[in-house]
């Protein structure tokens, strides 16, 4: 090739660009005959060449190691794979699983109350290894509405030992009660052991069966709507429905709040509220009609009365053990076509407590609420009870017939009372003073009570020249108050304990006096009774007390003295003794009360509690003081401290 050849010129041109350039690779012959490629560097100035060996060899010795690390670790990890899988295969068939136990139940999901139930239990063992002193246990309520298993049935079968692979199969017969469509849950387990061991291990399963009827059928017979005070009537009827006689059956009524038992037919067997009905053959009917009225009710409110039916309790006789059907009947309260409402000394309630000391005075408020008139309206209201004193009855507008007892207001009486317009509304009043608790003639009062009954009629005009005759009721009791008496005196020359010291006190030396407390009652048990009083702050507290079997405290941190005095009975103080206690106090007067007369006990209280008419009774005492006005021998110049 020329030597000005263009193409010669270029490959030296492409060879010398290789030649200085840094990445140029080139194949170096060694020995061996293999070729190395490697990467050529051109560096700018000369510099010792470095040894890079022992860095190759180390990285070499590095790569190895983690190798190595690698290797060994999967050995290890599929030693332990394997030792597992030969442990599984050749151990893990002798173990006894729950998930291998099968608990099957044959029979109907239905049954109706108070028949046998008869039911096939299979028990499959699917282990490799027996199940040993198997038990069959089944649990269910007594009563379906139970949900808290208070009180419930349990069955147990023992059935041996169930081999590997083996089938079991038990019957089993249940009685159960309940609701109609209730359903009640039966639980089945079996406990068992293995061989080695001695711990129980229970297997469970729920089965539900709905109560297709009950043993006995209740129906309810109530009007939809009442008025307040007006009379009810709600008849009952309980009839067997199972097929097997039965006996001991009770019925039970939950009034609603407000109902007011009057009477029924027949007579309950416990209470006002719980009938038993013996033994009842299949088929059997009995009938229940009870009379009542709702009082202290609002129109607009529901009252809901419960009925139900079952067993009688072993324990309790008026109590229902199991359940076997129950039932509500709702009534709605409305308004009455008439209002009369009884206001006695300003509170309008059902009963009333006086405490026999001033004339009580009852208003009767009355309202028309239609949205007609209401004719010939006429307001009768009854007095009665062994408290009551007819010389003391006082009406406005209103004639008191004391041969019955009764007031009555009409338009004879009150022009308004012709026509009451809708929505008009208005009030009569009469007053009346209860009789002494206490006659020497008649004794001593026992509860004593007023009662009052209201009746409210009109007419109102409908259609044509017809009329409905309109009525409405309203009643309340005043129970009367038992008027307990509270006296308290100081002593000193009487009283049963022998009293010391001078009168007139003197400054610097000790005077005892002998304190007395009685209680008396008239007409109603006082219980819980008790008195409480504080000793000043220069009094002692001698000690012994009087009558020593009554209950007397005192407190030397609070000075309090305590007498709890319990019972006390009708008449006492009256028609019998009273209650007393008596203890004794010491006075060393300081030179500052000089010319004083110094309180020796403090003011004290009695309470108490009033068991007829149910309320709380209190009497307060002002406090004692060196002028003793209770000892008839107490000189006129013997309270004031001398020096």
């Amino acid at each position: 090739m020329p030597p000005n050849d263009p193409n010669r010129l270029n490959r030296l041109e492409e060879l010398k660009s290789k030649l200085f350039s840094k990445d140029y690779r080139t194949k170096l012959e060694h020995r061996d005959s293999f070729s190395h490629a490697y990467k050529k560097e051109v560096v700018d100035s000369w510099t010792p060449k470095e040894t890079t060996g022992v860095n190759d060899e180390k990285n070499f010795f590095v790569k190895t190691s983690r190798f190595k690390k690698f290797f060994i670790f999967s050995l290890i990890f599929f030693i332990l794979a394997l030792a597992y899988a030969a442990y599984i295969f050749f151990a893990g068939g002798n173990t006894v699983s729950n998930d291998n136990i099968d608990i099957s139940i044959l029979g109907n999901n239905f049954t109706a109350g108070g028949e046998s139930l008869p039911l096939i239990v299979e028990i499959t063992n699917k282990n490799n290894l027996p199940l040993e002193l198997v038990d069959l246990v089944v649990e269910y309520p007594k009563d379906s509405s139970d949900t808290s298993l208070s009180d419930i049935e349990r069955l147990r079968d023992s059935l041996g030992t169930i081999p590997a692979g083996a089938v079991r199969n038990d019957n089993m017969n249940v009685l159960l009660f309940g609701e109609q469509n209730s359903i009640c849950t039966l639980k089945f387990s079996i406990e068992y052991r293995v061989a080695g061991s001695n711990a129980i291990f229970v297997k469970e399963k729920d089965y539900d069966v709905s109560i297709t009827s009950t043993p006995i059928n209740l129906s309810v017979d109530a009007p939809p709507t009442i008025s307040p005070n007006q009379d009810i009537t709600l008849n009952v009827k309980a009839t067997l429905n199972a097929i097997n006689p039965v006996s001991n059956i009770l019925v039970k009524l939950d009034y609603p709040v407000g109902f007011q038992f009057a009477s029924a037919v027949p007579a309950p067997s416990f209470g006002n509220n719980v009938w038993n009905l013996g033994n009842l053959s299949p088929g059997d009917e009995h009938d229940i009609s009870i009379l009542g009225k709702m009082v202290g009710v609002f129109g607009g409110e529901q009252k809901t009365f419960n009925i139900s039916s079952g067993s009688q309790s072993s324990t309790d006789k008026s109590t229902i053990d199991v359940v076997f059907n129950s039932i509500q009947s709702t009534i709605a309260v409305q308004k009455p076509f008439i209002e009369a409402n009884l206001v006695i000394n300003g509170v309008s309630q059902k009963e009333y407590m006086d405490p026999s000391t001033a004339p009580i005075a009852v208003q009767i408020q009355y309202a028309n609420n239609l949205d007609t008139s209401v004719n010939d309206f006429q307001i009768v209201a009854k007095l009665s009870g062994n408290a009551f004193d007819p010389k003391t009855v006082s009406a406005s507008d209103g004639f008191y017939d004391s041969a019955a007892n009764t007031i009555t207001w009409d338009s004879n009486s009150n022009s308004e009372f012709q026509a009451i317009n809708p929505g008009n509304t208005g009030t009569v009043a009469f007053s009346v003073s209860p009789l002494s608790l206490y006659s020497a003639a008649g004794g001593m009062l026992s509860n004593p009570t007023i009662s009052v009954e209201v009746d409210v009629a009109g007419k109102q005009a409908v259609q044509g020249f017809a009329t409905n005759q309109l009525t409405n009721s309203s009643s309340a009791d005043i129970k009367i108050i038992s008027d307990v008496g509270f006296s308290d005196k100081a002593l000193y020359y009487s009283g049963p304990f022998t009293n010391t010291g001078s009168i007139p006190p003197k400054a610097g030396q000790a005077t005892t006096y002998t304190i007395v407390w009685s209680l008396s009652n008239t007409a109603n048990n006082i219980s819980n009774a008790q008195v409480t009083s504080t000793l000043p702050a220069w009094m002692t507290f001698v000690g012994p007390f009087l009558p020593a079997n009554e209950n007397l405290i005192y407190n030397p941190s609070t000075r309090e003295i305590t007498w709890g005095a319990g019972n006390i009975p009708t008449g006492a103080g009256i028609v019998g003794d009273p209650r007393s206690v008596s203890f004794q106090v010491s006075f060393t007067p300081s030179l500052s009360q000089v010319g004083a007369i110094p309180t020796i006990l403090n003011s004290a209280t009695l309470t108490g509690h009033d068991d007829f008419a149910n309320v709380d009774v209190t009497v307060n005492k002002g406090a004692l003081n060196t002028q003793l006005n209770g000892d008839t021998s107490f000189p006129n110049n013997g309270s004031i401290v001398s020096d």
